[in-house]
């Protein structure tokens, strides 16, 4: 089995991992990248105009299959029933388009063949909804790819099972480091994150805006479960209704539109792509759970709305009396909250508190994950911090992007 990381050795985002025997050629992921790198080694164009026979697809992060757009229709591209709603409604609202993929879903532990490759799917936990880790062998060779992943999730339990029995005979380990050495967060587990919700929600001071993915399920699920504990409305848009729509084919435990204490404000960008994606008949739905500004500003002490940093919030917020004290849970990776936003907030007399928890495993995590696993290499992915990994791992080989290691 030979490997080539082809981006992702000494960088975060843009993942792309090439696996080949003599027969099979598999890519991991194939997304796009976080920060401009003077990459020369990511060819493209040389990778997609190979023969390829498979893409496995860890999770719907764009940093991990944002290059989809660029492969022949005809290539099986293997991903969970999860990632797969997720990559279809993004491509209705957003602006990087993934269509006409042959999309195959794959589920936990379910082994599956691609040529010579042997794959099984571990579900882990991870900010990205339904995400996977993946065992692959061929030629008597075991090779796992972490992924993203952490262990202070709602499904820390996913972790847990994985180091109390792990795959055996590990030839090599592809591990991210994300977060490695930066272990200093506020904010430890999505349950602390939910917590410091609920104390804002109970001071009932003004309204509260939440600035998060609406993708990020497990946030989305906190901000409920702190509405519901504070006696307040958590007020969505059409966008995040739809997805929490998707996804229930894939957990009836994410809530809906319709459940207790959640409202939906109807923006009119959303309204036309659901639209034009052939999906009128949802508007007339969720207009069940609809809320207005008149209902909004009438219990803006009570309300926890769902929004994010773009044009529309300056737009929302002229429409609320009295935003002055108004308070923002800023629960998003910090590299989008920018300076210029910081001082729209404090020119508009908002209280703005950065409130959460990276999708990353912190340092401990990653040694309790390595020593589990006991590979014997372990290669560092998906960081900036490749060169600390001897400092915390054994039998660590640090490959520069491009380079080809036999296993």
């Amino acid at each position: 089995m030979r490997l080539i990381i082809h981006r992702g050795a000494r960088e975060i985002g843009g993942s792309c991992v090439e696996l080949k025997t003599k027969n099979t050629r598999l890519l991991i992921d194939f997304g796009l990248p976080l920060v401009e790198n003077d990459n020369k080694s990511f060819d493209l164009k040389a990778i997609i105009d190979k023969r390829i026979d498979g893409i496995l697809i860890s999770h719907s992060h764009l940093d991990h299959y944002g290059l989809l757009q660029y492969i022949d229709s005809n290539i099986p591209v293997y991903m969970s029933q999860g990632a797969k709603s997720l990559i279809d409604v993004s491509k209705l609202f957003l602006p990087v388009k993934i269509d006409n993929i042959n999309a195959q879903v794959i589920g936990n532990k379910q082994p599956f063949q691609i040529g010579d490759f042997k794959i099984t799917p571990y579900l882990v936990d991870h900010s990205a909804f339904d995400a996977f880790a993946f065992l692959i062998e061929a030629e008597g060779k075991r090779l796992f790819y972490s992924g993203d992943f952490r262990a202070h999730g709602r499904k820390a339990v996913l972790f847990k099972q994985l180091v109390d029995n792990p795959p055996k005979d590990i030839d090599c380990l592809l591990m991210e480091g994300s977060a490695l050495g930066r272990d200093d967060a506020q904010y430890k587990t999505e349950s602390e994150v939910e917590k410091r919700f609920i104390e804002i929600l109970k001071e009932r001071a003004n309204i509260t805006f939440l600035f998060a993915s609406s993708q990020n399920i497990d946030r989305i699920v906190s901000a409920y479960r702190a509405c519901l504990k504070a006696d307040s409305i958590f007020v969505i848009d059409i966008y995040t209704a739809f997805i929490l729509d998707k996804l229930s084919k894939v957990s009836k435990r994410i809530p809906q539109f319709n459940w207790k204490n959640i409202r939906v404000k109807f923006l009119k960008s959303h309204a036309n792509a659901l639209v034009k994606a052939g999906y009128r008949d949802l508007l007339f739905t969720y207009n069940k759970s609809k809320i207005d500004m008149i209902e909004i500003n009438r219990n803006k002490n009570k309300i926890l709305m769902l929004t994010r940093d773009n044009s529309v919030f300056p737009l929302i917020i002229k429409g609320i009396k009295g935003v002055t004290g108004a308070r923002i849970a800023y629960s998003m990776w910090d590299g989008y909250l920018t300076e210029e936003f910081r001082k729209f907030c404090k020119s508009k007399g908002l209280n703005l508190e950065y409130i959460h928890t990276s999708g990353h495993a912190t340092t401990e995590d990653l040694k309790t994950f390595a020593a589990a696993l006991k590979p014997k290499h372990l290669i560092p992915i998906h960081t900036f911090d490749a060169e600390k990994y001897p400092k915390w791992f054994e039998n660590v080989k640090i490959l520069r992007d491009g380079e080809e290691l036999v296993l």
